[in-house]
């Protein structure tokens, strides 16, 4: 009677304990998490030391700070500042486990503190840490879309994880294999994106519609959707750094780069909100783009200002072509004598090659691929058409190749983009360059956009049995993301 008595007693003091806790999202606690999304960090957390001195079992605090790391994190890529913020992750997630399950917010603060660390890990290239973090988020939003099934800010979170495990490509399947509560496919994600999107009323909303155009961008390969949904709202480029980038990107991916250019050159600088170097790179890029060889000063700038390791070798490569449009061979070669290849990101791995091989790109090739890259289709086909090929050597003849489907792809002339790319996928198939896995990728893109679907899935299909030496795992990304697409099209 005694141990029953006892073990009564413990119950009903855990259950008071975790009544203690609460979650009011009130509006000091929005005005904090607007501070967050205008990247004023500071002022943010001033605003949760505050919120937790006056409501210490507000747990909504400890969710707002899990912004505010990801952010710091994320836009400085500074694996020491993420040591040091390591324990602030452990100490949130105890604290949030402490919270009241009979509340929604129990599940989704837990849920996005743990999808913050993953992409985290991601970015730091932890994947066993990633795929952990990312099951144990999963675990929490599929709870919570089973008990309270009105709560939409889940299925923001929700169908964002879902539509990203239809992407993973087969070197990387052993993470989902391993924790198995991660299943998605695209069509599934963007049905529950959906769902959150209605939920006009909440905190979150421009957020939410933000990373459903960032998915119809990357997952969904819809780049005109993508547009359409960020220009439907009320985005502060000039003022707002996050809007800044995304409104950058996404315009930049529907080849409008003179459009890019401008929202750019007008980032806000300067102030008390976070440093976002990675604007410079993608004002480098712009200019790049449009055969401007002063991007390199804004690649210089992000050099300078970003404390991370990723992006620096591809920064480094996109100064040294920016001395080649200069004519300065020697330039190139001081710029890419720096490449260090301490990343495997895409772009770092394509640059650390391309300083290992020693081989300074054929110039109207490099022009025909950064103005096509910018979206100027007409001068690129110029370019080309003004190259003698008899003087080209057997890589450059394969470059040529891809390089003119992509032009022709872009100048919407799909039979010509379908012969070049068979073209280059037969030569170049057992070649280390990307050419021929990506001409197959966008092979499929092209047939899939025609509904096309088993010529797609063939052109996918081949993209997965390529395996470059650069830029393998987007590819492999973007074409597992086709198969997923068109999937339930071809029933």
């Amino acid at each position: 009677m005694r141990s029953t008595l006892l073990l009564l007693f413990a119950s009903l003091s855990l259950v008071a304990a975790a009544a203690e806790y609460h979650y009011d999202f009130h509006r000091e606690a929005e005005a904090i998490y607007e501070d967050v999304m205008r990247l004023e960090l500071d002022l943010a957390e001033a605003g949760i030391e505050r919120l937790q001195r006056d409501e210490p079992r507000n747990l909504v605090a400890h969710h707002l700070g899990s912004y505010v790391d990801f952010f710091r994190l994320y836009l400085s890529g500074d694996e020491r500042l993420d040591a040091r913020l390591q324990e602030r992750f452990d100490r949130r997630i105890e604290l949030l486990e402490r919270g009241d399950p009979a509340s929604p917010y129990f599940n989704y603060a837990l849920a996005e503190a743990f999808l913050h660390r993953s992409l985290i890990d991601v970015r730091f290239e932890r994947h066993l840490a990633a795929f952990r973090s990312l099951n144990r988020a999963n675990k929490y939003l599929l709870d919570n879309a089973d008990r309270f099934p009105q709560f939409l800010p889940t299925f923001k979170d929700l169908g964002l994880l879902q539509a990203a495990v239809g992407t993973i490509p087969p070197q990387y399947k052993w993470g989902v294999e391993l924790f198995s509560s991660l299943t998605g496919t695209i069509p599934a994600g963007r049905k529950l994106m959906q769902r959150a999107v209605a939920d006009r009323e909440s905190p979150f909303a421009t957020e939410t519609s933000v990373l459903h155009a960032l998915m119809e961008l990357y997952l969904a390969d819809d780049a005109e959707r993508a547009l359409r949904t960020v220009t439907a709202l009320d985005l502060q480029p000039a003022t707002n750094k996050l809007h800044c980038f995304v409104l950058a990107t996404i315009i930049m991916r529907n080849d409008r780069n003179a459009d890019a250019l401008r929202i750019l050159e007008a980032q806000p600088r300067g102030g008390s909100s976070a440093e976002f170097p990675y604007l410079d790179f993608l004002l480098g890029q712009a200019k790049l783009r449009n055969l401007n060889p002063r991007a390199r000063l804004h690649y210089q700038s992000f050099l300078l200002r970003y404390p991370g390791r990723h992006f620096r070798e591809e920064a480094l490569q996109k100064i040294a072509w920016s001395y080649l449009l200069e004519a300065d061979v020697a330039g190139y070669h001081r710029a890419m004598a720096e490449i260090e290849a301490g990343s495997r990101a895409g772009g770092d791995e394509s640059a650390t090659r391309e300083a290992m091989t020693g081989k300074v790109p054929h110039l109207d090739l490099l022009k025909a691929r950064l103005l096509f890259d910018g979206g100027y289709f007409s001068r690129a086909r110029q370019r080309l058409d003004a190259i003698d090929r008899s003087k080209l050597t057997t890589d450059e003849n394969l470059e040529f190749l891809y390089r003119t489907g992509r032009v022709l792809d872009g100048l919407k002339d799909h039979p010509g983009a379908l012969s070049f790319y068979e073209r280059t996928i037969s030569l170049g198939r057992d070649n280390p360059a990307y050419f021929a896995c990506n001409a197959a990728l966008q092979a499929g893109l092209l047939e899939e956009d025609r509904g096309r679907y088993p010529a797609a899935r063939k052109y996918f299909t081949q993209c997965l049995e390529l395996s470059p030496a650069e830029y393998r795992t987007g590819l492999h990304m973007m074409a597992k993301a086709g198969l997923d697409r068109i999937s339930g099209k071809m029933r």
